[in-house]
């Protein structure tokens, strides 16, 4: 019986260690932190070089700089090519009214043509030792049935390129990121609106804030709480000294900064 009640012991502790190391593979991933700084470019590393903001040159910056991130932006076109760029139309046209052929014929400062999601990231995984790429999906004017396709196909090219573990999803749009956990579970997402408090955040499975540094002044018990909670806490965007000394100090996971450089010499300094 002595023995048995050993046997049965040695059983139960083997089963709990089993569902322990479950349990923790299926956690999400919650820090992309591979350069273990903080430092997210916003756009790409553009201002100091004068670089197009979104462009490929712009991220390669970044990269060469060793930010954590580079975010940039993501519109679908009139007949369904993703592209990059931050206000909803390139040279006065409409992207989401207009094809790709359409905008190509206007390129960037630079000479750059106005990148594709699928060049972007394959410029974001050549040569990259670390560098995050952070994709905002810009919400659009044609319904939820659009914004849940342009989430659909996003994710389709980010896993056609293997690429789930070196990107996560930014948005103001809400229902666009409750979409893309549907289709992966793991994906890092993290809303940008600051209308939502931390618990309301962790309810709907999305990993973290990324709220305008002006919402988290006007609510600090915010930050607290999602530390709790073990969201992610990013702040946008955040260029002076003093805000970004505030925000560094607050032990925020990531800043995104026009001012990678300055940022970047602070945490060294």
């Amino acid at each position: 019986m002595k023995q048995y009640n050993q046997y049965l012991f040695v059983f139960i502790i083997t089963i709990l260690f089993i569902c322990a190391c479950h349990n923790k593979m299926k956690q999400k991933p919650t820090i992309f932190n591979q350069h273990k700084n903080i430092v997210v470019a916003h756009r790409g590393a553009w201002k100091n070089l004068q670089l197009p903001e979104n462009s490929i040159a712009s991220l390669r910056q970044a990269i060469k700089l060793n930010c954590t991130g580079s975010e940039f932006d993501v519109h679908m076109t009139a007949d369904d090519s993703l592209v990059i760029n931050h206000d909803p139309q390139h040279h006065s046209l409409v992207i989401e009214d207009h094809t790709y052929q359409d905008l190509v014929q206007y390129p960037l400062s630079n000479g750059e043509s106005l990148p594709t999601l699928r060049q972007y990231l394959e410029a974001g995984r050549s040569a990259n030792a670390g560098t995050q790429l952070v994709i905002e999906l810009k919400p659009t004017a044609k319904g939820k049935a659009r914004a849940e396709y342009i989430v659909k196909k996003t994710y389709e090219l980010v896993k056609k390129l293997h690429m789930e573990h070196k990107v996560s999803f930014i948005s103001f749009d809400l229902d666009m990121l409750v979409a893309l956990v549907a289709l992966d579970k793991n994906v890092i997402t993290q809303y940008l609106n600051g209308d939502l408090a931390p618990d309301q955040i962790k309810a709907l499975h999305i990993s973290g804030l990324d709220y305008n540094h002006t919402k988290f002044r006007l609510h600090p018990d915010w930050i607290l709480q999602a530390k709790k909670l073990q969201l992610i806490l990013n702040v946008w965007t955040v260029n002076n000294r003093e805000d970004l000394q505030y925000f560094k100090d607050a032990g925020f996971n990531y800043i995104t900064t026009n001012e990678p450089e300055l940022l970047m010499s602070m945490i060294h300094q």
